[in-house]
C-alpha cells in the first residue's frame, strides 16, 4: 500500500508530527485512495532497491474499445485468465522468498529471473505441490489465491516482484498485511485483489479460473462457479502502469525519464 495525504497513520505519535501543504502536493501517491488495514507499522517503505523490469502479463487481455485516459482505471479493461495456486492464511515474507535469496537485486534482469524461481519456496512441506518447478524460473500458476493476512512479516519489497517474476498476474485473497498490499502497487508486479468470500476453500491447485476486473467477479471454470471480488479502486491504474514512479510519469507528476 502506499501513504497519501488522506491515510492517517495508526501511530498516535505520528498523527502529531507537522504537516505542511507543498511535501504532500509534490507525494505522487497524493491522488491516490488505498484500502486502510490495522497495522502499527508504517506505510513507507525504506528499501532502496530499484526495480525497472515490470513485465508484460502473458494473462491479461486488454480490450481494443479501452480508453486512453491515464486516469481511467485499468480494471475496465483487464482479465486474467490461468491456473490457479491455492495457499491459505497468515501467508508471511518469509514464505513467499525466504531472507536468504534477498542479495538477489531485483534490477538485474538475470537476478531478477532468479528471484521469481524461488517464489513461494519457503512454504511448508504440507504444500505437496511446488510453485515453482525444480530447474524452472517461472511457474504456470498465474494466479495465486490466498486466505487471510497475505504477505505479513517483514516489509521486503521482494515478496511481490518474486511472484511476478514467477508470472503471477494478481493474487486474490481475504486479505493483506497492508505493506504488501502497499509494495504490490507500487512497483506494479501484482494485481492484489480482495475477495468477497474465502475462495482458499472454494478453489483447489491447478483449477482454471479468470478474473474480470470490469466486473469484479472471478470464475472458476473446474468448478462452474462465480464469486465476487472488491474492486481494486486507484491502485488499478498505477499497478497497470508498471508501478508508482511509471503512473507519476505517465500522468505528469514527476517529469518523464526522456524529457
Amino acid at each position: 500500500m502506499a501513504a497519501t495525504a488522506s491515510i492517517i497513520s495508526s501511530n498516535p505519535a505520528a498523527a502529531k508530527l507537522p504537516t505542511t501543504t507543498a511535501s504532500t502536493s509534490l507525494s505522487p501517491f497524493s491522488s491516490i485512495k488505498f484500502p486502510s488495514y490495522p497495522s502499527t507499522k508504517p506505510l513507507i517503505s525504506n528499501s532502496t532497491v530499484p526495480h525497472f523490469h515490470h513485465k508484460t502479463l502473458s494473462s491479461t487481455l486488454i480490450s481494443p474499445h479501452a480508453a486512453a485516459s491515464p486516469t481511467d482505471t485499468a480494471a475496465a479493461a483487464t482479465t486474467f485468465h490461468g491456473v490457479c495456486y491455492v495457499v491459505g492464511d497468515n501467508i508471511d515474507t518469509d514464505q513467499i522468498i525466504p531472507a536468504e535469496y534477498l542479495t538477489l537485486v531485483p534490477s538485474n534482469p538475470e537476478e531478477y529471473k532468479k528471484l521469481g524461481s524461488y517464489a513461494l519456496i519457503g512454504l511448508p512441506s504440507t504444500y505437496e505441490t511446488r510453485f515453482v518447478e525444480p530447474g524452472q524460473i517461472k511457474s504456470k500458476y498465474s494466479i495465486v489465491i490466498g486466505g487471510d493476512n497475505f504477505g505479513c512479516g517483514s516489509s521486503r519489497e521482494h515478496a511481490p516482484v518474486a511472484l511476478g517474476a514467477a508470472g503471477v498476474a494478481a493474487v486474490v485473497a481475504e486479505s493483506y498485511a497492508r505493506i504488501f498490499f502497499r509494495n504490490s502497487v507500487a512497483t506494479g508486479e501484482v494485481y492484489p485483489l480482495e475477495s468477497e468470500t474465502r475462495l482458499c476453500q472454494e478453489c483447489r491447485t491447478g483449477d482454471v479460473v479468470t478474473i474480470e476486473l470490469g466486473d469484479n467477479k472471478l470464475i472458476n471454470h473446474t468448478t462452474g462457479k462465480e464469486y465476487s471480488m472488491k474492486p481494486i479502486g486507484d491502485a488499478g491504474p498505477v499497478i497497470e502502469a508498471g508501478g508508482i514512479f511509471a503512473y507519476a510519469r505517465k500522468t505528469g507528476m514527476i517529469p518523464s525519464r526522456n524529457a
